[in-house]
């Protein structure tokens, strides 16, 4: 397999001449009702807002990849993927009601400002009438809340933390990701079992929105089970070297670090932590551990050896053997001489569901395509029967639990499923106290 790197200009070339001479978002009166940038003409615009640049742009790459790889599935080009597999058979490759897709792009810089400008330029210059993408919670929910207010659809991206769809949900957006309780309902009665039920742990935590229900949800899940949480410290999104935030650990009488970072964070943070030679200390009797609550193939590919043996968990994973996982990683790897990531896979899927969601209601309606998306049970887009939850639009799903790969053969089996996690372990109700305090709201349609 080879490295590949996608030429911005060159996908905004493959997506067509976009949102030629629209200064401003036109609102069309159709047959129904009125609603902000309805299609004009044979061509229907989607906006793929991803951080191109920052901590996390390895994985708006990746996002990107996917986002026009299903663009071209929509347009009934090349193999179709996991159209050929999706348990709705709306959609039929001719584009989306007839009307041919295509796409602009922008640049979230895992900042929520840069994220909501690049989207409101999306919408309002380019006529997108739907947002995909992100790598990023703060800007989820930035851009979710932007989206709502301009009456398009969200189909978030990978976002992880319980507020997406807790108290920052909105009507207008979807989540397909899983989030941070279902990483902590998953991973503890893993680790429980690797590591027992008497533990003392320290939390580094990244600070923001999803660092904080990440560690909130992981210290819920491992305390019931018996373990004791020493200390939780909040490190700064822009950190890139996290020496003065391990020294700490080492005489906090804690036997396991948990890592609540991401992307160019957790690939810092771990390797600071093996260089400290923390995964080679005896304390308190016991053989001291590292856990990462979430994972990523990008990550797991940036930290390298670091990883072996260090359990995590992950929305999806390119090993799985479902036949929707096997459709989409061909496609993906034919086209790009790589296997996907699970940011790469959760954004082909939010896009395909708001296509196949268009086609069953019959309109771009924000508010006809809301309707169709809430309470939508699917399967063949992998990780087995999925429903897409009306009370919040979380999407309900089996979560994997990962470990290090002791002994990859290269730089894409740095991970290893341990457990494909049922979907009844990681549910929860609407009203749990992690996702209170929200309210869904009215439907915008723009008009």
């Amino acid at each position: 397999m080879t490295k590949f790197q996608i030429n911005r200009r060159s996908l905004i070339k493959s997506g067509a001449a976009i949102g030629a001479g629209l200064a401003l978002p036109t609102i069309f009166t159709s047959s129904a009702r009125a609603y902000l940038n309805e299609p004009k003409g044979g061509t229907v615009t989607l906006g793929f807002n991803v951080p191109q640049t920052g901590p996390y742009a390895d994985e708006g790459l990746d996002e990107l990849r996917a986002q026009e790889l299903a663009v071209q599935h929509l347009n009934g080009e090349g193999d179709g993927g996991m159209l050929n597999t999706f348990s709705s058979k709306a959609l039929k490759g001719n584009g989306i009601l007839g009307k041919k897709v295509q796409f602009v792009s922008g640049d979230t810089q895992t900042k929520s400002d840069a994220a909501r400008a690049s989207a409101k330029s999306m919408i309002e210059k380019d006529g997108a009438i739907m947002i995909n993408g992100g790598s990023s919670s703060g800007v989820a929910v930035a851009v979710q809340g932007l989206c709502q207010e301009a009456g398009v659809i969200f189909m978030a991206g990978l976002t992880h933390s319980n507020d997406t769809t807790g108290k920052d949900k909105k009507r207008n957006g979807f989540r397909h990701f899983f989030n941070a309780y279902m990483s902590g309902a998953a991973l503890a009665p893993v680790l429980a079992k690797a590591y027992g039920t008497d533990r003392r742990a320290y939390h580094l935590t990244a600070d923001y929105t999803w660092g904080w229900t990440q560690q909130e949800s992981i210290a819920t899940a491992t305390e019931a089970m018996g373990w004791e949480t020493v200390n939780n410290v909040l490190t700064p999104l822009a950190s890139t070297d996290f020496s003065s935030y391990i020294a700490p650990v080492l005489n906090s009488g804690a036997d396991v670090l948990i890592l609540n970072h991401y992307g160019g964070n957790m690939v810092n943070s771990l390797t600071n932590a093996v260089q400290f030679g923390l995964r080679d200390k005896m304390v308190n009797g016991k053989q001291f551990e590292i856990i990462v609550p979430l994972y990523s193939e990008l990550m797991a590919a940036g930290a390298g050896a670091n990883v072996r043996g260090v359990y995590g968990s992950m929305n999806w994973n390119w090993q799985l053997q479902d036949e929707g996982s096997k459709a989409f990683v061909k496609s993906f790897g034919e086209k790009y001489g790589r296997p996907p990531s699970n940011s790469a896979h959760t954004c082909y899927v939010q896009t395909l569901l708001y296509a196949d969601a268009c086609e069953r209601a019959g309109t771009f309606d924000p508010c006809g395509v809301v309707d169709a998306l809430e309470g939508f049970e699917f399967d063949g887009m992998g990780n087995g029967p999925t429903l897409y939850r009306a009370d919040d639009h979380q999407c309900f799903k089996d979560v994997l639990v990962m470990k290090g790969t002791d002994n990859p053969t290269n730089e894409y089996d740095t991970l290893e499923i341990v457990e494909v996690t049922p979907r009844a372990q990681v549910e929860y109700a609407p009203d749990h106290p992690m996702f209170a305090g929200g309210d869904l709201g009215a439907c915008n349609s723009g008009a």
